[in-house]
């Protein structure tokens, strides 16, 4: 599972994505988990989108270009030491994308 987790410049996804990894690691989760910045993404280059929240304007295009489910990131994410809220993002987003349309 590879993980692109996007923001303007990429400095603050780096802390994310870094955290990201180690909660997947102790969950025993095969994930990678990388910052980048707009141009980064496409379909076939990662599983998962993450969006940092001051990109929230460009949700909606980020997800058309990426084909693959797309979160936006909480204002309060980089407050997420351990990774733990972000590793619970994700792993909702991916339940979300498998449940079928209009299951509870």
């Amino acid at each position: 599972m590879r993980i692109l987790i996007v923001c303007g410049a990429g400095a603050s996804s780096t802390f994310v994505a870094q955290r990201l990894r180690r909660a997947a690691s102790d969950a025993g989760l095969e994930w990678d988990a990388v910052a980048g910045v707009e141009s980064a993404v496409f379909p076939g280059a990662q599983d998962a989108l993450l969006v940092g929240p001051h990109l929230a304007d460009r949700v909606d295009a980020l997800r058309a270009s990426a084909g693959v489910p797309v979160a936006l990131l909480p204002a309060d994410i980089f407050a997420d030491r351990d990774g733990e809220r972000t590793l619970a993002l994700v792993r909702a987003l991916l339940a979300a994308e498998t449940t079928p349309k209009g299951t509870p």
